[in-house]
């Protein structure tokens, strides 16, 4: 079995080898089966003479092509065609010569269309055909002729189903390697968008919370040799944020966790529009002017389109207390049938740093997240001063995560 595998291995890696012991194997069983014409009645050879010059030349010729027979197989095909008519011209008998024809279409028909395939095989049948009629050594239908023309055919059907095999067998391979890839980039994807969404999340949480604590040592900073009792108050609105700062970011990495583990976390239900008056007292502990107002009949959205309202609203706030911390802003969520608009707008007094130019992170995330639930975002300077963000998110989603 060993030696078996050896040799196919060998052959197949070293075609020319394979194809020169063919060439030599028909060669030599057509020099040593040479047959007279044939005589009614004494079967296939009525006789066997040695060869002659002539037949020793044409079967070298013949058979040195199919050496050849798979980078050229339709120049193969010709040349041993043109050898079988001229052994049948010259001497009428039939030999193991009649190999090299089927040897040759079935090499062609294994690598060229179906079509053409069968073309060039009833060509070469009908060449053989005439040849042997006009040699006189057979006449249509006799069984020498059909056997002759079955024989091209036998080969060209077993070289076109091989052509179809490997056909098949390649767009089986093909299927497999693109779906591999799919699967690989599949997963590329699912890992990119939960990276930029537990990015979001803990931006969000970060953001909007560092920002209170940042206001409120602020106002404890200044209070506390005056005013200590309003101090205290502050810094117990610190003590509130940084407690809510951390409970956020344990449920956050919770989610980095590998499931089943035994230290997992378990997560609590992500915020969403009913923790909207809490978020506002949040900003407005902080010393931020604003009032927020809702339109139609508030009720229960989906999971991602609750979150990703109360986010943006929050990354809203964040962004006017960090950079205009003396305006008056305004939260105005609107519910309709079958979308949830979100807006938040401040009427542009800045502080020290001035207002946002609007291209930083919390922009991004939100028009991220807006866009994550198929919903759309605008955000940008109005008209007079001040900051508008503005989202409208649909409740059943056609597209995004």
């Amino acid at each position: 079995m060993r030696t078996v595998t050896w040799l196919r291995r060998a052959f197949l890696s070293r075609p020319y080898v394979a194809d020169m012991i063919l060439a030599m194997c028909v060669c030599a069983m057509s020099l040593l089966a040479r047959g007279g014409p044939p005589v009614p009645g004494a079967g296939w050879h009525s006789r066997t003479q040695p060869p002659t010059m002539y037949e020793i030349v044409l079967a070298a010729v013949v058979c040195a092509a199919l050496v050849f027979r798979r980078r050229w197989p339709r120049a193969v095909l010709a040349v041993t065609v043109t050898g079988f008519v001229v052994n049948t011209m010259i001497d009428g008998g039939r030999s193991l010569l009649d190999l090299a024809p089927a040897i040759a279409m079935y090499t062609l028909a294994s690598r060229c269309p179906r079509r053409h395939a069968w073309a060039y095989g009833g060509l070469a049948a009908l060449v053989v055909t005439v040849a042997r009629i006009g040699s006189g050594a057979g006449v249509w239908p006799a069984p020498e002729m059909l056997g002759t023309v079955a024989f091209i055919g036998m080969a060209t059907a077993v070289g076109d189903a091989l052509r179809s095999r490997r056909a098949y067998v390649r767009a089986i391979e093909e299927r497999a390697r693109k779906a591999e890839e799919t699967r690989e980039e599949e997963a590329e994807r699912r890992v990119m968008e939960e990276r930029l969404h537990i990015a979001r999340e803990l931006h969000d949480v970060l953001a909007h919370h560092i920002a209170l604590i940042n206001v409120q040592a602020q106002v404890a900073e200044h209070m506390l040799a005056t005013e200590p009792e309003q101090a205290r108050e502050a810094l117990g609105h610190v003590r509130h944020a940084g407690r809510e700062a951390l409970e956020e970011l344990r449920t956050t990495v919770g989610l980095l966790r590998r499931p089943g583990s035994r230290d997992e976390l378990v997560t609590e239900p992500a915020p969403g529009l009913d923790r909207l008056p809490e978020l506002v007292d949040s900003f407005a502990f902080a010393g931020l002017s604003l009032g927020w107002m809702l339109y139609g009949a508030p009720r229960p959205l989906p999971a991602p389109v609750d979150l990703a309202a109360f986010r943006i609203v929050q990354e809203a706030l964040t962004n006017v207390s960090k950079h205009a911390p003396r305006a008056t802003a305004s939260v105005r969520i609107s519910y309709a049938s079958d979308e949830v608009a979100v807006d938040v707008a401040d009427d542009g007094q800045s502080g020290p740093s001035g207002i946002s130019s609007g291209t930083g992170h919390g922009l991004i995330g939100m028009r991220e997240r807006a866009l994550s639930v198929g919903g759309t975002f605008l955000a940008g300077p109005v008209d007079g001063g001040g900051f508008r963000v503005h989202a409208v998110l649909p409740l059943s989603r056609k597209n995004g995560r």
